[in-house]
């Protein structure tokens, strides 16, 4: 089945999307963002019981996360230099000299 848009600024919307989503198509631009936010919305609309223990729900964000680095070809945190976030903020401000 073929899209079929008359509306001028939905065209442009389409065009838009196909651009930033380096989509092939309009068609597949609207199917990618539909996708998107249909996802998002069924995610966001699936309720969290409230017998849902503590680690049911870090479980489910740890998949969440997963799937993220996944769509986003990401290394797993375990493979990250760990992250010294005081000589960050030190080089950020200017303060080479402070010692450790």
């Amino acid at each position: 089945m073929t899209l079929h848009i008359t509306d001028p600024v939905l065209d442009a919307l389409a065009e838009q999307a196909q651009r930033i989503l380096n989509a092939p198509s309009k068609e597949d631009a609207v199917r990618q963002a539909l996708v998107r936010v249909v996802g998002e919305v069924h995610q966001r609309t699936d309720p969290v019981s409230d017998n849902t223990t503590r680690s049911e729900r870090l479980q489910a964000l740890r998949d969440r996360l997963e799937r993220l680095r996944q769509d986003f070809n990401m290394p797993p945190n375990e493979s990250l230099p760990p992250f010294d976030e005081k000589a960050y903020l030190d080089e950020m401000w200017g303060e080479n000299d402070v010692h450790r």
